[in-house]
């Protein structure tokens, strides 16, 4: 039943409107009267009614005034308008709030009658379309890792827009700006482990992605799985160098198979995803191709790349190999330079600091392996085009 309340000052009018309908015929019911507004406002909200009978000219509480107050605290109530004739100005003004209808008064039994008739059409077909938005709400909700997958693939793959990207973000639970991080996780079995069929795998994939979304927990993300098989996570708060590495830990320590993720940071947009992610393909196929001692140079330079004293020197050191062997393989096999990879690193990592701290920029020079602020901020406006402040500045104003 839908619910009535008859706000008047008037004894004779509240009576007239109440015995004027049958209420049963419009599965309606009179809940409630009031003779004054800060009355009819206390019973509007208590019994939250659907329709209200409101006088424009009552005592404490006017009609429009009261009418402002159900409109923010009952926004789907349906309001028709009691007044006389001289009272047609402040009529128009609750036409602007949105009322569905006024009468003058006496009440015409008739005219009365046609008002509720077609409230009551208006209340059926919204309480139809909340139950399409409810149903179609459960559905998304029971299918949404599903959802979320499509989503992954289609993002990564460039076949939605910009605008399409941003329409589903929010439908899905997931932030509606843009990401500034990709990893995309490679996972392999070990030597004489039995090949896995369609449905282990499948298996291992959920698992990974679930042990993902745990260490992971307090960042915003989106986890799915790419046409290729490898695990994808796209993330609103930059991820550690220490959680990358954590995460490569954690799948070899549970699930007894090797991992490598590599991480992209986002530029250029929501459409900067797929840099990302296909620059994050690139380095795994590089990586395939390189050589055990560049591999493990790599390896060693982004665990120690905080280390101010780090050289050319030190690393060859530690693998026993000469310095001139390895710049030469680090070269011939990466394309760059041993400076050049490890400058690389730090600024990867002094991105990630800016992004997702407050620490002053000084600090983060110490953290990434820097004697000074100044030679720092040289070389990250070098590659970055911006000084760190700036950079820092842009981003935020961008996700803001």
């Amino acid at each position: 039943m839908w619910k009535v309340l008859i706000a008047d000052d008037e004894m004779i009018i509240r009576e007239g409107i109440r015995e004027s309908i049958d209420w049963d015929q419009f599965n309606m019911e009179v809940i409630a009267e009031a003779e004054d507004g800060e009355e009819a406002l206390e019973l509007a909200i208590k019994h939250e009614v659907h329709v209200l009978f409101v006088d424009l000219s009552m005592p404490i509480m006017d009609g429009l005034t009261l009418m402002k107050h159900v409109r923010e605290r009952l926004p789907h109530c349906h309001m028709i308008v009691i007044t006389g004739y001289d009272e047609f100005s402040y009529a128009q003004e609750a036409l602007r709030l949105q009322v569905d209808d006024y009468l003058l008064k006496p009440t015409d039994p008739k005219q009365l009658r046609e008002v509720v008739a077609k409230v009551k059409e208006k209340l059926e077909r919204e309480h139809q379309e909340r139950g399409y938005v409810e149903l179609l709400t459960s559905q998304v909700q029971k299918n949404v890792r599903l959802l979320r997958q499509q989503l992954g693939v289609e993002w990564v793959e460039g076949r939605l827009t910009e605008e399409e990207m941003m329409r589903q973000l929010p439908l899905l639970g997931l932030p509606s700006f843009c990401p500034v991080q990709v990893v995309v996780i490679q996972w392999f079995s070990f030597k004489n482990q039995p090949i896995m069929n369609d449905r282990d795998r499948h298996i291992l994939l959920f698992a990974i992605e679930n042990i993902v979304s745990e260490l992971l927990v307090n960042h915003e993300m989106l986890v799915f799985r790419d046409s290729n098989g490898f695990v994808v996570v796209i993330v609103w708060t930059p991820i550690s160098e220490e959680q990358r590495r954590g995460i490569e830990a954690a799948l070899k320590q549970y699930l007894y198979i090797g991992a490598s993720a590599y991480m992209e940071m986002v530029e250029g947009g929501v459409t900067g995803v797929i840099s990302a992610y296909e620059k994050c393909k690139r380095k795994m196929e590089e990586e395939k191709r390189l050589s055990p001692v560049v591999r493990r140079a790599k390896q060693y330079i982004q665990t120690h790349f905080s280390q101010s004293e780090l050289t050319l020197e030190s690393v060859a050191q530690f693998l026993n190999v000469s310095p001139i062997y390895l710049s030469r393989m680090i070269k011939q096999e990466l394309g760059i330079s041993f400076v050049h990879l490890l400058t690389k690193i730090r600024l990867t990592k002094a991105v990630e600091l800016l992004l997702s701290t407050e620490l002053p920029i000084h600090e983060i020079a110490e953290r990434v392996g820097y004697d000074t602020q100044h030679y720092f901020s040289t070389a990250f406006k070098k590659a970055m085009g911006v000084p760190p402040n700036q950079y820092r500045k842009i981003h935020l104003e961008r996700e803001a």
